[in-house]
């Protein structure tokens, strides 16, 4: 905590508090380790698996009985549980709520649409309605960040800004969609400090194995080292505005660090076809191009991504390099199956 010393007593200011749903993932992960930075109290919400699934958080996770250390702490609740979301509210009064948790992989939409509606737009809605229903009765200010997605701009041409129309082409953009319009609806109907964050894709080294710029990353990395052969190609052509997660949780927390609520687009501005990255799969109704328009979150938020593609692209491939020679020994010794792809 930061203190004040005037030659008499101490004046300690009080920590604050984030409460993040979605945080044993990728983005939740890099919006941890940025907000433990500036002297936060974490708090995420996690659903209830007999298998762990922390391993992006594990580097910065200490037993809470280390309670003058351990500033992130895990709680069990579920977006399609209205009641947990407003007890763990009500329990940890928190003054920051980050929604990232979703259902997210747009292919996986279309084979599970029900259950991706339900997590991603009617969750959103149970947590907004909750966090209303929390600073009603308790008087306090709680600020709301919505993580939106370019996928719901769909068919719409480049670029994209906050005023472009929506044109979601699956399941999960349309219930990001639904997510957006809650989130704008809250804030003009009830005054809460709530923003949608429209972010365009960004990639890390923790992106899931089942994302495109992961699987081709992987792929290199088992192909150098002779545990894989052949990389099966789909739509070279598509095209995509990729940045990198690290800088674009920044962006989440500068929006409700505003003295007003508004929505933002986060991306590069620069546009790159899956061919570059190396590999592609074909969806049901697929998305051409997408590129964003961040003008406003740079003049409003002064905020910039500081990675760019080819830096991106080296950071993923060299941590996929390490991964497969790593397995590469495993598999030498007998430990493990290489599981080799064609």
């Amino acid at each position: 905590m930061a203190s004040e010393n005037n030659g008499s007593t101490a004046v300690e200011t009080p920590r604050k508090v984030a409460l993040v749903t979605g945080i044993t993932g990728q983005d939740g992960s890099y919006l941890t380790e940025l907000l433990l930075s500036k002297g936060y109290e974490v708090h995420g919400l996690i659903r209830r698996s007999s298998n762990f699934n922390t391993q992006r958080i594990n580097h910065i996770y200490i037993d809470p009985h280390n309670a003058n250390k351990a500033l992130m702490k895990l709680h069990y609740a579920d977006l399609s549980d209205a009641s947990s979301l407003r007890r763990w509210l009500d329990v940890i009064k928190p003054d920051e709520v980050y929604n990232l948790a979703a259902q997210s992989h747009v292919a996986v939409s279309f084979e599970i649409p029900d259950y991706t509606a339900d997590v991603v737009a009617t969750g959103a809605l149970r947590l907004l309605e909750a966090v209303r229903s929390h600073t009603v009765d308790s008087g306090r200010t709680v600020k709301y960040y919505q993580a939106g997605s370019s996928e719901m701009f769909g068919a719409t041409p480049p670029p994209q800004s906050e005023t472009t129309p929506f044109h979601p082409r699956s399941p999960y953009a349309a219930s990001k969609v639904a997510a957006h319009w809650y989130t704008v609806n809250y804030r003009e109907a009830y005054g809460l400090f709530a923003c949608n964050g429209i972010l365009f894709n960004h990639e890390s080294p923790r992106r899931g194995e089942n994302f495109v710029t992961r699987k081709i990353t992987r792929a290199l990395g088992r192909i150098k080292v002779g545990l894989q052969r052949k990389l099966f190609l789909g739509n070279l052509q598509a095209s995509r505005d990729w940045g990198f997660a690290g800088d674009y949780v920044e962006a989440m927390w500068l929006m409700l660090q505003q003295e007003k609520a508004d929505d933002y687009v986060v991306a590069t501005e620069e546009s790159h076809t899956v061919e570059e990255f190396l590999e592609r799969y074909f969806r049901p109704a697929e998305v051409d191009n997408l590129k964003g328009d961040a003008s406003k979150a740079k003049e409003v938020l002064g905020w910039k991504p500081k990675v760019g593609f080819e830096k991106l692209v080296k950071m993923m491939v060299d941590e996929d390099l390490e991964i497969a020679k790593r397995e590469k020994l495993l598999v030498d010794a007998g430990h493990m199956d290489a599981q080799q792809q064609p």
